[in-house]
């Protein structure tokens, strides 16, 4: 499977009688998966089948869903409302007895509000659900269009992140390589102090000193972390290499990475490998925030 961003947009259209319809789609970064849709009033038989299919296509994402719809073609009807030109002219008839006033003329009373009503010809019940299932279709297709878009964008964060595990891999090797991080040099840091330690004063203990000396060297040993860091990076080619909504786990990942990098730096005694540890944290910083953006 590929990769998949959760930003992305997509727009579709059609017309399906009538009825000219049009989806936005908009997906934007979120924890987990929401669609949020904004529906014309009276269509919401179509809400159900668009988050079935949205929830079987999309993982994660916050997406935005628009639908407009016109019914384009149809000539108006102009109808008189009965009851309320009845009560007009009951009024009328009423008031006519206790004032005098001129008749009233047929357009005056025609202009009265809610006397006469213009309305669109009467939907046909069949024109109407072919409309719907129209419209439920369009929106899978809009919704496979922001898939693909999502899966693009998926493909670039893909290559990036390969290069930054690159990067985590290049840092690691070098840390590995480091002269001061080697056993003779450890000990021939300790020494050192010890010596200055013995100098200054007769009363140490050699036994308490050999004792925190081997924990010194322990201390400052970060094999275990350089091959956390190692198996780190092998497993992030391989949640990317087999694709997938594997952004949360790519997360954690990542706070392993940063979790190894501090402890490189807090266990370093060396100005060089603490540099790599800091450069390391660096690119994990920047693995970690482009591992935000996928699905």
């Amino acid at each position: 499977m590929a990769l998949s961003s959760m930003t992305g947009f997509a727009r579709g259209q059609g017309v399906c009688g009538a009825y000219a319809w049009s989806w936005e789609l908009k997906s934007v970064n979120a924890k987990g998966f929401d669609l949020r849709l904004r529906l014309p009033p009276g269509w919401d038989a179509v809400e159900v089948p668009a988050r079935n299919r949205a929830a079987e296509v999309l993982a994660r994402g916050t997406v935005y869903g628009t639908l407009t719809v016109k019914r384009e073609g149809v000539a108006p009807v102009v109808r008189v409302n009965e009851p309320v030109l009845a009560a007009v002219l009951a009024t009328m008839k009423n008031v006519a007895g206790r004032i005098e006033a001129a008749p009233p003329r047929l357009d005056g009373i025609l202009s009265l509000k809610g006397v006469i009503e213009v309305v669109d010809e009467d939907e046909r019940e069949e024109d109407r659900r072919a409309a719907e299932a129209a419209v439920i279709a369009g929106f899978q297709a809009t919704l496979a269009e922001l898939a693909d878009m999502r899966r693009s964008e998926g493909a670039t964060l893909g290559q990036i992140l390969t290069q930054r595990l690159s990067e985590i891999a290049a840092l690691t090797a070098r840390a590995e390589a480091v002269p001061g991080r080697r056993p003779e040099a450890i000990k021939a840091r300790i020494a050192e102090q010890i010596e200055t330690l013995l100098g200054a004063s007769e009363r140490f203990d050699p036994d308490r000193l050999h004792q925190e000396a081997i924990l010194v060297a322990s201390k400052a040993d970060i094999r275990e972390e350089l091959d956390r860091l190692a198996s780190h990076v092998k497993q992030g080619r391989k949640l990317i290499a087999d694709g997938g909504a594997v952004g949360r786990r790519l997360d954690f990942l990542a706070q392993e990475f940063n979790r190894e990098a501090n402890t490189i730096c807090s266990k370093s005694n060396d100005v060089e490998l603490t540099n790599i540890g800091l450069e390391l944290k660096t690119v994990v910083e920047q693995f970690r925030e482009q591992v935000q953006n996928l699905e």
